[in-house]
């Protein structure tokens, strides 16, 4: 019995290792420094020492690169540890459903904050992201006809890590508009506001007060 928990306690954070390395190895190529990488049971979690106004493509690429590398890694896997196939299978469909989840700050909540930042303007998009993240958090710990430990343990830890990212809004968005003062960024698209609070992602902004434009 402890040889088969041990078998699958190292098969799961493999897969969780190998996961985020994929975020490591994009972020590398692209200089851009990882801050901390967290390991929890059911994933990771990358932390990354870049600026808030990047390249969206380029936080795209590394958002996207650690799913990309734990499918190449399944594929490896199962060729090499034949006899644990379908053990391999369930842990990697497990986090790889988990993890693209639309619950921020799981990969698949940032890429859908990626994808409101298209359309939507930056500080909006964040906190229209975590309120999703507390709905699907919700539903899915309703939608369970047998709770047991672990979902509500997996529930919790959800929402204290959403609510942590939903104190940080404000911070995050006046980090957002220093950088635009201390770094020369280039944007070819341009938009006129009437609100500072209504900066978007990739676009130069004048805002108009009144009759004049700043």
């Amino acid at each position: 019995v402890l040889i088969g928990s041990f078998k699958e306690y190292l098969i799961l954070n493999t897969i969780i290792i190998i996961h985020e390395l994929g975020h490591f190895i994009m972020a590398y190529i692209l200089k851009i420094k990882v801050d901390k990488i967290y390991i929890y049971p059911l994933g990771g979690i990358s932390k990354f020492d870049m600026k808030l106004n990047i390249s969206p493509l380029k936080e795209f690429l590394v958002l996207i690169a650690g799913p990309i590398t734990q499918n190449i890694a399944y594929i490896l896997l199962i060729n090499i540890f034949e006899s644990d196939k379908e053990l391999i299978l369930i842990y990697h469909l497990s986090l790889l459903v988990f993890n693209l989840l639309p619950i921020y700050p799981l990969d698949g909540g940032k890429l859908l904050n990626l994808l409101f930042n298209k359309i939507l303007q930056y500080k909006y998009s964040f906190k229209l992201t975590i309120k999703i993240s507390y709905i699907l958090v919700l539903i899915i710990f309703l939608l369970q006809t047998n709770i047991k430990l672990n979902i509500i343990i997996m529930s919790l830890f959800l929402l204290t890590v959403i609510h942590k990212e939903e104190l940080k809004i404000e911070y995050t968005y006046n980090k957002f508009l220093l950088e635009r003062t201390l770094y020369n960024f280039k944007f070819k698209k341009k938009k006129i506001i009437n609100d500072i609070n209504n900066f978007y992602r990739s676009r130069a902004h004048i805002i108009k007060e009144h009759d004049k434009y700043y």
